[in-house]
């Protein structure tokens, strides 16, 4: 044909690429996107994002689209294992899932006759924590939490005890009304399709509605680098340009003081009573009421009355004659101090004080100069009508770059605050809640495991998790002594709100607080990149107590759907399925997808049946505890409450009655929402409507949901809220004031003398800043640079390893420095150098860089593994050049001035300290180039999963080729090690 002739070679635009089509849920990260997975003759083409779905609208991410790739991935595991060799050996043998659950069952029956303690149950990232948080409580153990002591416990602690609610799945900016967005410690791996979909409206926005976008990160990747701004801070110091914030602020008098007054408890007195147990609690009436000074009446009045006209400052004589001064004196008071000028920080920031004092101005045009007012009447918690919603643009969110301090949980509660004196929360424009939050600030519930309500073969009196109030809430003997192996609510770790997994393998080996049986964990692989101090903690989990005849802990359950650096050291393993090949509940009991305009839950259905002999490990855990017949798994007559395993459970579960793990279709006709009795056709609807409910809220229920009548009445007949009440924001947060009142000597239960010092430190009401404490434990001039880690948007930790279409994105990693600083230490792009902490030391290749602080390194987290795992060739890139920073990471500090070692660790909520790290650099001789350190022995992955490919590819069948195996061309042959892995002890019996 000619140049414009027409071609019969014609482009079908709409070629059909499968025969059928599934709605699901992703489960590549934690945004838990809606996904349609197109298969073909049984094997999946295509996985897209579902554009009906609330959270991605249809975007799709690489980690969501590659999940065809983790679906047929040769690290898999194939069938349960029981280990024959020593630990860390990967000698195990095949087991029949009745084998494997029969010895379960026998470990775990026999603790549960026992001592129920003995067992410690940890989840890692895995999203069904509804469900095991339930299953720990009915067996009775108190060892129970999921991540959030890796990841970002004290960031949700403090949202929940100042504001009832938090960042990442509690809330998310008003998208469409800010005019500005101040982002803290976001890296882009974090509600990865929600944040890229909401900055993407902020960009596109017309010229007269333009907001600005700040980044607050020591590293210029992802979000940062699309920032209008990019404030490169020295890890650690937030909460000092937070407080330089508030104080030009304050000093301007640009904050929202009727937002104060209605809202938070700035007005509420505080007791001024040194040397006494009223000293900085809350002035109340004989009903507990808290007090605050009516200036029309001049006297003290319930605070909580609609009525009232409070004194924000000054100082007042109560009827007993104590003085007591308002919570906003104390707060102004404390910001204004000149140690918080925005020139006395810039130096310990890296912000230069003009800056500081600009983005104040910034902040405080937006929130007051370009305030939002919609034509939307609402009725607040007194039954006052107002006409309509008025709002200040300034919306705040803050991630793991913040959370993973030891000085994290007040730097949280900084930004809170900042968001409370510019009237934003909850406020168009502003930081806006997703349901079922906000809750009482803190929610009421209380953890469970004191001596009295832990006995042999009974449920435990309560949730293993909680928020305490006070000192008398924590779970600890008459001593002092933790009751949990992990030691949160102890005085270790009192608000620890989310456990302390990062502990339980040290505490279990050490038998300190006491020994434990039973290791049972699930997606945690605590063995590699989860841990700190990683070498050590696999020489604990293989230690072998020769006295006890055993490891020194005992059994180790491991269930995870692939081969990781945890499985070897298992004693049992069960193998799970994939997230494509089981179901799953995404419910409001547990991490829900809710957004800032209305409630959602889901489900994930299977799209494939497993071709391997795996099982989901929620039916395995409900079968177990069946068999071991756990009281809510077990009819009264004795009979298993939900035969049809964790489907059945989703469907049928109430945790009270009319409430259920799903909220969608409820009611024997499924004509009901929250509330209603179970459905027996509820999975079909959800199915039906793309895996997935959600409820819009009505107009007069979007805004101000702390304090908004219509709001709290829905969320109490939802289950949400127990009682339909003013959720009051909290500047001073009175429950730290009891437990720094029990470490001065005041109340029934008082902190041992190696505490008290620590906990009148720092628990303090209201939010304050102190230096890092491995930076205050060791001679930080020894160890000039910040290390921290970043999450790349391709990866979700270390989920990504073993899909090969992600591992392609980054092979392998190297340790970015400021290019001047790397001047100073004439280092050039690829030198080998010596990084070295207090606790270790590390080799490997620098790379220069600019967008980082000049007083920071940083690399990408979960890039490097142990030779073996995930089935990856001895010679990969992730093995031979890549590198993980935990190996520097000391989960215990030096010891202070009391002699005690404290946990590397946030000192009020016991979250991980990653981003404390201190180091130096030292560039390598030439003759020490070439090899990571440190280096560990390949481990060996199960025969059943087959040997690691030469080559990955998939679908090529599907074009008519040969070959579409997705194992590939197995010429490499398998993996072996080039020496045998050294055993602990030669007395051990398997």
């Amino acid at each position: 044909m000619g140049l414009f002739g027409r071609s019969s070679n014609r482009v079908d635009t709409s070629r059909k690429i499968g025969d059928s089509v599934t709605t699901s849920t992703c489960y590549m990260c934690a945004c838990r996107c809606g996904i349609k997975v197109h298969t073909k003759d049984g094997r999946i083409r295509y996985i897209e994002g579902n554009r009906n779905h609330p959270v991605n609208r249809g975007v799709l991410c690489a980690k969501g689209s590659a999940g065809l790739m983790t679906q047929y991935s040769p690290a898999r595991l194939t069938k349960p294992l029981i280990r024959v060799g020593a630990r860390g050996s990967g000698e195990f043998r095949e087991a029949e899932w009745g084998e494997a659950i029969q010895l379960a069952v026998t470990w775990l029956g026999d603790i549960r006759r026992s001592n129920p303690r003995k067992l410690a149950f940890f989840t890692g990232r895995d999203q069904s924590q509804a469900l095991t948080s339930w299953w720990a409580q009915q067996f009775g153990t108190p060892n129970y939490a999921a991540h959030g002591g890796l990841c970002s416990v004290n960031l949700a602690a403090a949202g929940m005890y100042t504001i009832g609610g938090s960042f990442w799945e509690f809330g998310e900016p008003d998208w469409e009304h800010t005019r500005y967005l101040l982002m803290f410690g976001v890296a882009e791996d974090h509600s990865s399709n929600p944040m890229k979909i909401g900055l993407g409206r902020l960009k596109g926005r017309p010229a007269d509605r333009r907001a600005k976008f700040v980044s607050v990160n020591p590293v210029k990747t992802g979000y940062s680098a699309i920032a209008d701004e990019w404030l490169g801070i020295r890890p650690g110091t937030d909460g000092l340009l937070v407080f330089a914030l508030i104080r030009e602020l304050l000093l301007a008098d640009r904050i929202d003081v009727p937002f104060l007054v209605r809202y938070t408890n700035a007005p509420w007195l505080v007791i001024a009573a040194p040397g006494t147990a009223q000293d900085g609690t809350i002035a109340r009436d004989a009903q507990g009421n808290p007090l605050c000074w009516d200036k029309t009446r001049n006297l003290a009045v319930n605070a909580l009355l609609p009525d009232v006209t409070p004194a924000l400052t000054g100082s007042y004589d109560l009827p007993d004659g104590k003085p007591a001064t308002p919570v906003f004196q104390l707060m102004a008071a404390r910001y204004l101090d000149p140690a918080y000028a925005a020139d006395a920080v810039a130096a310990a920031t890296g912000i230069a004080g003009d800056t500081i004092r600009r983005i104040a101005a910034e902040l405080a045009h937006a929130a007051f100069g370009q305030e939002i007012v919609l034509d939307v009447p609402w009725t607040d918690w007194a039954g006052r009508r107002h006409e309509k919603v008025v709002g200040r643009p300034v919306s705040m969110y803050a991630m793991r770059g913040v959370a993973a301090h030891s000085n994290g949980f007040h730097t949280c509660r900084a930004i809170h605050l900042l968001q409370m004196l510019l009237g934003s929360i909850d406020s168009p424009g502003g930081f806006r809640y997703k349901p079922p939050y906000p809750r009482a600030a803190p929610p009421r519930q209380r953890p469970a495991g004191r001596a009295y309500e832990v006995s042999a073969m009974q449920p435990l009196a309560g949730p293993p998790l909680g928020y305490p109030t006070g000192p008398e809430q924590l779970l600890v003997e008459a001593d002092g002594t933790p009751r949990r192996i992990d030691k949160a609510y102890s005085w270790e770790a009192p608000l620890a709100a989310h456990g302390v997994i990062q502990t339980v393998i040290h505490n279990a080996w050490k038998g300190d607080p006491y020994r434990i049986d039973t290791l049972l964990l699930y997606m945690a692989n605590l063995g590699w990149n989860s841990s700190m101090n990683t070498g050590q903690v696999l020489e604990m989990l293989s230690d072998w107590n020769s006295a006890a005849g055993s490891y020194r802990i005992p059994h180790i359950i491991y269930s995870d759907a692939f081969f990781s650096e945890m499985v070897p050291y298992a004693d049992l393993v069960l193998p799970d399925t994939t997230y494509l090949e089981r179901w799953d509940c995404i419910s409001l009991l547990d991490r829900p997808i809710s957004d800032a305009n209305g409630a959602a839950d889901g489900i994930r259905q299977p799209v494939l049946a497993p071709d391997r002999d795996v099982r989901p490990f929620q039916d395995v855990l409900i079968d177990i505890g069946t068999r071991i017949e756990l009281p809510g798994l077990m009819t009264p007559e004795g009979q298993p409450r939900y035969p049809g395993g964790y489907a059945d459970y989703m469907v049928n579960h109430e945790h009270k009655p009319g409430f259920g793990m799903l909220a969608g279709w409820r009611g024997a006709d499924g004509s009901r929402s929250g509330k209603g009795a179970p459905n027996p056709q509820q999975l079909d609807r959800y199915r039906e409507n793309d895996c997935f409910w959600r409820h819009e809220l009505a107009d007069n229920q979007k805004y101000y949901r702390h304090a908004n009548r219509h709001y709290l009445d829905w969320a109490a007949s939802m289950g949400f809220l127990d009682r339909p009440e003013q959720i009051v924001l909290q500047i001073y947060c009175e429950p730290l004031q009891r437990f720094r009142l029990a470490a001065r000597g005041f109340g029934p239960m008082q902190p041992p003398p190696r505490y008290r010092e620590r906990i009148d430190k720092f628990f303090d009401p209201l939010p304050f800043w102190y230096a890092p404490l491995e930076e205050d434990a060791i001679r930080a001039i020894n160890f000039p640079l910040h290390a921290v880690t970043q999450r790349p948007m391709s990866q979700y930790h270390s989920w990504g390893s073993p899909n090969a279409w992600l591992r392609q994105i980054h092979t392998r990693n190297w340790l970015y420095v400021n290019s001047r600083t790397g001047q100073l230490l004439n280092l050039e792009d690829d030198d080998w150098v010596w990084v070295i902490s207090h606790h270790s030391r590390m080799k490997l290749q620098v790379r220069m860089m600019e967008g980082v602080n000049p007083d920071t390194v940083w690399t990408w987290h979960a890039v490097g593994r142990r030779g073996g795992a995930a089935n990856l060739s001895l010679d990969a890139p992730e093995v031979k050049q890549g590198f993980i920073i935990n190996h520097l990471i000391a989960d215990q500090l030096p010891a202070g001035r009391d002699g005690v070692a404290h946990t590397n660790a946030d000192p009020v909520t016991g979250q991980a300290a990653w981003y404390d790290l201190r180091v130096r650099l030292e560039k390598a001789a030439p003759d020490e180039a070439e090899e990571i350190a440190p280096s560990f022995e390949p481990l060996v992955p199960p025969a059943s999963i087959g040997s690691a490919p030469s080559l990955l590819r998939y679908g090529a069948g599907f074009r008519g080729r040969a070959g579409d195996d997705y194992a590939g061309n197995n010429a490499a042959g398998p993996i072996v090690p080039t020496a045998p892995p050294k055993r602990r002890r030669r007395e051990d019996p398997a």
